[in-house]
């Protein structure tokens, strides 16, 4: 594949209009100086997550339909995997996030998270792990090691978002299924983070451990539908986003046991523009107000600390997709406070699903719809 084949625009022109039938890599502003974007790969269908495999030049994505593809630096795109796992594609379910082991290099274990149907027709979010064949054809030995339960969803609010902490936890970020007072029940799997090891076992110091009618598998409760979640670099600590309804998505740095409101305490109202029944107020005692907060809603999803040294300008940011307004958002930071935010790719008039720093210190960017791209976007410099 020559250069110029891959790094062509869209040829969906509704979807790109600026880059479509435009040179390979085009330039759009920004507050610090011009934002570089290509098309690495497009035809993909509703990508949405990409993990880098290691050397630094090829990547996994998922398509929402069910699709597991290894995308070339040079963007080419694989056929699907084989050996993945049946997935519930229906409404916003599916094929979701993907995640490489601590361990990629000894074990070649690759972690899932996809919508499982249940015998009643409804579905959840489920996880599993499988090996990277030696030919990087398929997935061997694909195992679940969590479901989440029970399972209420009829197309809504899976999150999914999956982390690994620095001591080999795995965090999964979970929606409530668009089931409100679930998030608040200590016996369902609904609008919680959850913390387990890598084998799907219960940490003995996961914080409800032992106490009767209470999932010990939970590690945050009180969210709503959970679209990013990344591990700080600088702190360790988990990060989370989440969708508000009409109004009040907000970021969560979630710690154990804390309850973190939805659907008591919100910024939002419903989508026919009524208060949400259950809700108290933007803060209720005894819960965790947002670490920040947008009251009218971009639609967030991915997450990606920079802590590349390639651009200077993006150090101790950090980049997340908008689905709604159809931007990136870039928040800068001083330590954990957000001290100033810019919209940038407007122009593209495209849903931001993820977003990834490359090792290359390039972000990347998948764009959600049936002929959806993976972007890379730079800063010129000098």
């Amino acid at each position: 594949m020559t250069p110029r084949t891959w790094l062509t625009t869209l040829a969906a022109a509704s979807l790109f209009p600026l880059l479509a039938h435009a040179a390979a890599e085009q330039q759009f502003p920004s507050e610090q100086g011009q934002l570089t974007v290509s098309t690495v790969a497009d035809g993909l269908r509703n990508p949405w997550a990409l993990a880098f495999l290691p050397g630094g030049t090829d990547m996994l994505v998922t398509e929402r339909p069910g699709n597991l593809r290894i995308v070339s630096a040079e963007g080419k795109v694989g056929p699907p995997l084989s050996g993945v796992p049946k997935v519930w594609a229906e409404g916003q379910g599916g094929l979701l996030d993907v995640v490489l082991s601590p361990d990629f290099a000894k074990d070649h274990t690759i972690y899932l998270s996809f919508a499982e149907e249940g015998a009643d027709g409804k579905a959840g979010t489920a996880v599993g792990r499988g090996q990277l064949s030696p030919d990087r054809a398929r997935l061997e030995n694909f195992t679940v090691i969590f479901r989440q339960q029970p399972k209420l969803s009829v197309g809504n609010h899976f999150g999914s978002r999956l982390v690994f902490d620095r001591d080999g936890y795995l965090f999964i970020a979970l929606g409530e299924n668009n089931q409100r007072p679930t998030a608040q029940d200590l016996d369902k799997l609904q609008g919680k983070i959850v913390r387990i090891l890598p084998d799907g076992k219960v940490p003995k110091d996961n914080p409800f451990v032992g106490r009767d009618k209470v999932r010990p598998e939970i590690w945050s409760l009180g969210h709503r539908n959970q679209q990013g979640a990344a591990l700080n670099p600088w702190t360790g600590k988990l990060w989370t986003h989440e969708h508000g309804p009409r109004g009040g998505d907000e970021i969560n740095i979630p710690e154990p046991g804390k309850n973190y409101g939805w659907p008591l305490a919100t910024h939002g109202i419903n989508y026919s523009l009524l208060p949400i029944p259950e809700a108290k107020g933007k803060h209720v005692d005894g819960m965790v107000d947002p670490h920040h907060v947008w009251e009218k809603s971009p639609g967030i999803s991915g997450m990606a600390f920079y802590d590349s040294p390639r651009f200077k300008a993006w150090d101790h940011n950090l980049f997340i997709g908008a689905l709604a307004t159809q931007e990136l958002i870039r928040l800068q930071l001083k330590g954990d406070k957000v001290v100033h935010e810019e919209r940038l790719l407007g122009e593209l008039k495209a849903r931001i699903r993820d977003v990834r720093v490359g090792p290359d210190g390039y972000l990347y960017v998948l764009t959600d719809d049936k002929d959806g791209a993976l972007l890379k976007v730079g800063l010129k410099q000098g």
